[in-house]
């Protein structure tokens, strides 16, 4: 059964999963490791671990964390959306903030 995302997803965001594949090959070919030592290393059936370095959408993001970790990279996808440095979203936030503050009558500041 083939996912819906597939057939949705922009032609940009299908190569940059492929380029993701790619690097993950250059970086497994330099630790001079096979497709079988990293499926085993990830946790994975060699099939899956192939289709992660086709870039192929449907796999999860946990085998792409499982790949990092084995090849040692760390923790990358910790910080590809790190809120504090969502500069768009940041300023979203600053439009958002009122003009004034009015204290309701009675209510003094806290």
């Amino acid at each position: 059964m083939r996912s819906a995302v597939v057939d949705l997803l922009p032609a940009r965001v299908r190569r940059s999963l492929e380029k993701l594949g790619g690097d993950i090959v250059v970086a497994r070919k330099r630790r001079h490791l096979t497709v079988a030592m990293m499926a085993e290393r990830v946790g994975v059936a060699s099939a899956t671990y192939l289709r992660a370095e086709r870039g192929d959408p449907t796999v999860a993001m946990a085998v792409y964390a499982m790949i990092f970790f084995a090849l040692g990279l760390g923790e990358p996808l910790a910080n590809v959306i790190d809120a504090s440095h969502d500069e768009h979203g940041l300023l979203l936030a600053a439009e958002q903030l009122p003009q004034r503050i009015r204290l309701r009558r009675g209510a003094g500041p806290r």
